[in-house]
């Protein structure tokens, strides 16, 4: 009898509760859903209808099991909340705030608790389930932008200034009070010609203030003065801030000191970054860069190739002669490995006596043998370390993407695996994960043999693709791209070709070639077109570091089609800078020297450039096609994007964006003042006779 008496009290309750909570369903700001204790559907608002697309019928049903296989669908791991939703009812337990995120990309916020017999009845009892779901996604997307804006803030250390339109000081961030020495307290209400400097130019700030006026922004270099009295060169930045009616309502001023920026960017790299004995990569940018060539190769359809390199033995010399001189003979391994391999590749050293190798875009597995011959001929030579003479030796294990995996664990494991073989064979050799070479091999051999007689048969050609002006949508600058036809193969791929000419040297011929067509094109776009067309011209590694190649020869050609030296840019990648090599910073002299322009293809693929822009005589950078693919959806691609415009305008450099192929991605580019773009949007690379033609549309 007390049983049914409670049974039908907690039924009452149940019905009161339901009758309380149906009329604020509607007016309530959650989805909400409210089951019986045998699951059934009591009652659930419209929220929960439209965030969920519930149909008619299954609510009809009535049934929790088949509307949380619904819920389940929706989620981006249907397993993980399928068992998640039945731990809560077989546990009674209640839930606050989790996040779920939907396959559509959407966070959905949850909240849930089995709702209770009040108190003072002889037994408790379940008497259902209440659900609560909140779309965060703006909430969760607005902190992440707010959090990443932050960390920039912090991270650059500017200082930020908000004054009145008369320029006196409203506020200041601890930013302002760490570089200038000046709490906040004794500055605002003062002029923001507090800071003047005396090493500045008085009617600069004339300029500046007219360029505020008639701009609403202006950036440069200052000298300003710390309360100290020491005067420091500064980037500064001034924006004015408008209402609806144009009138200036206050100015945002922002500024770092460039040298300490500079100096904190560079340590903060190399701590980062790199291995402080061997100065090498360490495990870390290993990782990232083997990542971003995997991306890469699979792009272009290329093999990467990773080594992994054990030093044999050298626990034992570590133990005999110390770890000083264990260390000495570590730095000079990693020099030699370093030495062994390509400017383009990475050797890092991932710990104690282990280095890694990451050999990218090769052509075939006869390139990696090659370059495992040098590493381990260059190792198996004496040391002389000190007073000490020491032989040293390695082993090598190697595996190939895409031949043995495509994963980056997967490929990581191989090497591992295959350098275990290595080291068990005896030593001083190398293994493969796999043997499949000699298809790729003779496949080699026949497109060599193909190649050799291509410039001489007249099998090449050179496409121009369009680089357009994004402020005004005019076309005065082109890219020019080879293509090789041969005519039993078809169309061979330029990354398959061209890596292939610069191990046979043929690069440098074929590259002179493609110069000389490229500046009889731009005679003809300059006579027909525009005044000052210019032509970009891709230039090799090799061709740089070639003792054969005379570049005046480029400038008498220049000089006998009467075509000025801006009417080219010589397009170089980020690798050749790293190198820094003596020949290349002549190159480029000797490029500026004649009115050549250079451009920096292929920018933010690298991890060490950026310090090197100032350095070298660089005109433009062009954004790598992967940083734009995904612009209208990634918020850390834009993020990137928008940082390298700044920081090239800060260093007078001109933008090019390149893979353009959405509206979207040119609006945003245009909106973040990026100078220029190419694309498939715009038009894919043409032969001479249709880019012609595309550019005599263009002029109606």
């Amino acid at each position: 009898m007390t049983d049914a008496t409670d049974r039908k009290n907690a039924l009452k309750e149940l019905e009161q509760q339901h009758a309380v909570l149906s009329t604020q369903l509607e007016t309530a700001p959650d989805a909400i859903l409210l089951v019986d204790a045998e699951r059934r559907i009591l009652s659930c608002n419209r929220r929960f209808i439209d965030l969920w697309k519930v149909p008619a019928k299954l609510l009809k049903a009535g049934q929790d099991e088949a509307l949380q296989e619904l819920l389940a669908s929706r989620q981006s791991d249907p397993l993980a909340y399928t068992a998640w939703v039945k731990r809560l009812y077989e546990e009674q337990a209640e839930v606050r705030g989790d996040e779920m995120l939907l396959k559509d990309g959407r966070i959905v916020e949850c909240h849930s608790a089995p709702l209770l017999q009040k108190a003072g009845t002889k037994r408790k009892q379940h008497l259902g389930r209440a659900w609560y779901f909140r779309d965060v996604t703006q909430r969760r997307r607005a902190m992440e932008a707010l959090e990443m804006a932050a960390s920039v803030q912090r991270a650059i250390g500017d200082a930020v200034i908000i004054a009145g339109p008369d320029n006196l000081i409203l506020a200041v961030n601890p930013a302002f009070t760490q570089i200038t020495g000046y709490p906040a307290e004794q500055v605002i209400g003062k002029s923001i010609m507090l800071l003047a400097g005396s090493h500045q130019d008085r009617h600069a700030y004339a300029r500046i203030t007219r360029s505020v006026l008639d701009k609403g922004f202006w950036r440069g270099e200052v000298w300003n003065r710390r309360k100290s009295g020491e005067e420091h060169l500064e980037w500064m930045e001034i924006y004015s801030v408008a209402d609806e009616r144009g009138e200036v309502q206050h100015r945002v001023i922002l500024f770092s000191d460039i040298a300490d920026q500079k100096l904190s960017e560079e340590t903060l790299l190399r701590q980062t970054n790199y291995d402080p004995l061997t100065e090498l990569p360490n495990r870390r940018l290993f990782l990232d860069r083997l990542k971003q060539e995997v991306k890469k190769v699979h792009r272009e359809g290329l093999m990467l190739a990773l080594l992994f390199i054990d030093l044999d033995r050298f626990k034992e010399v570590n133990d005999t002669l110390g770890h000083k001189l264990g260390d000495q003979l570590l730095v000079e391994a990693a020099r030699r490995i370093s030495a062994s391999v390509r400017e383009s590749d990475t050797a890092a050293r991932l710990g104690g006596d282990e280095f890694a190798v990451i050999l990218s875009e090769m052509a075939d597995p006869s390139s990696v043998d090659r370059i495992v011959e040098s590493i381990l001929h260059t190792l198996i030579a004496p040391f002389q370390i000190g007073n000490e003479k020491i032989y040293l030796s390695a082993s090598i294990g190697i595996t190939l993407y895409p031949n043995d995996a495509t994963r980056i664990d997967d490929l990581l494991k191989h090497a591992d695996q295959a350098l275990y073989v290595a080291k068990n064979a005896g030593r001083n050799c190398s293994s493969y994960f796999t043997t499949t070479l000699q298809q790729a091999a003779e496949a080699r051999m026949r497109l060599s043999n193909d190649l050799r007689g291509a410039l001489e048969d007249n099998q090449f050609r050179v496409y121009y693709q369009p680089i357009i002006e994004l402020a005004t949508g005019s076309v005065h600058k082109a890219e020019a791209l080879i293509r090789w036809q041969p005519p039993e193969l078809g169309m061979v791929s330029p990354a398959t070709f061209i890596p292939l000419a610069e191990d046979m040297r043929m690069i440098i011929e074929i590259g002179d070639w493609v110069f000389k067509e490229a500046a009889r094109e731009a005679k003809l776009l300059r006579d027909t077109h525009h005044p000052n067309f210019q032509i970009s011209v891709n230039k090799s590694p090799v061709q740089f570091n070639n003792d054969d190649i005379l570049y005046k020869g480029w400038f008498d050609h220049l000089a006998k089609l009467d075509l000025p030296g801006a009417s080219i840019s010589i397009e170089i990648t980020e690798g050749l800078l790293l190198a820094s090599a003596a020949k290349v910073t002549d190159r480029l002299i000797e490029f500026s020297r004649a009115g050549i322009q250079v451009s920096l293809d292929d920018f933010g693929t690298g991890y060490s450039s950026l310090s090197y822009l100032k350095k070298f005589d660089i005109d433009y950078l062009k954004i790598d096609q992967t940083f734009v693919r995904d612009l209208e959806d990634d918020a850390n691609d834009k993020a990137l994007c928008e940082a390298i415009i700044a920081v090239a305008h800060k260093l007078g450099l001109k933008v090019i964006a390149e893979g353009v192929e959405t509206e979207g991605q040119r609006k945003f580019l245009a909106a973040a003042h990026c100078d220029y773009a190419q694309g498939y949007l715009f038009a894919k690379p043409l032969p001479a006779a249709e880019f012609e033609a595309y550019l005599a549309r263009l002029r109606g």
